[in-house]
């Protein structure tokens, strides 16, 4: 065998063992691998990549009102001047009032839900229950829940921090009236019906008194 023979079996035996020996360490790659992440800077450099704007919309407010409106002006006065207060946390909050407030109202246990209403609203829930209990009328109620509360209007007083929220609900229930014989006069037992409220809250923010009171109520 000629000598350029030999040197040339010797130099393809070390090229094969050099491949072997790089698959060992590198392992064998098959379809696509994303290519390997360059090196970033210190992590300052990243504000390059991702810019936080600030001074934007609250969207704790413009999620429920429009912004360039009189009430989401209301309602960014009442964050001003009480930090801790969220429109979507109170319409939270004003679900369950709902609830607790009508059907107090439908099973005449005003006494319950005093702290949470108006004088005048009081009076006007206590006429219509004490007329109930004249004629002799009982109210079975069962409540299915809220369908639907939606944010109506929001006023901002500076001179004494007064604030009013409208609501409008849209709940279900069963409801049926029985007379003094125990007969039904109105509704269906187990055949809920929904029923439509707006009502208007009001609280002076930035009080220690935490309740919002119901002061007005309409359809």
């Amino acid at each position: 065998m000629n000598s350029p023979i030999l040197q040339l079996l010797v130099l393809a035996g070390i090229a094969i063992f050099l491949i072997l020996r790089l698959k060992s360490v590198l392992g064998t790659r098959d379809g696509f691998e994303a290519p390997p992440k360059p090196k970033t800077g210190p992590t300052t450099n990243r504000r390059q990549d991702f810019e936080v704007i600030e001074g934007g919309p609250d969207r704790d407010i413009t999620d429920h009102i429009a912004e360039d409106t009189d009430a989401a002006g209301a309602l960014a006065e009442m964050k001003r001047i009480e930090p801790s207060f969220g429109v979507t946390d109170f319409l939270g909050g004003a679900r369950g009032a709902y609830e607790m407030i009508l059907m107090a109202f439908e099973r005449g246990k005003l006494d319950e839900i005093t702290p949470f209403l108006s004088e005048d609203v009081y009076e006007t829930f206590a006429q219509v229950v004490d007329a109930r209990q004249e004629q002799g009328l009982s109210i079975e109620a069962e409540f299915a829940g809220v369908r639907e509360t939606t944010l109506m209007d929001a006023r901002f007083d500076p001179s004494d921090n007064r604030s009013e929220i409208t609501v409008k609900f849209v709940g279900e229930l069963t409801s049926v009236v029985r007379n003094k014989e125990g007969e039904i006069v109105e509704g269906t037992p187990g055949q809920p019906k929904r029923q439509k409220d707006i009502w208007t809250f009001e609280r002076i923010m930035g009080s220690d008194d935490p309740n919002w009171r119901l002061v007005a109520t309409g359809e």
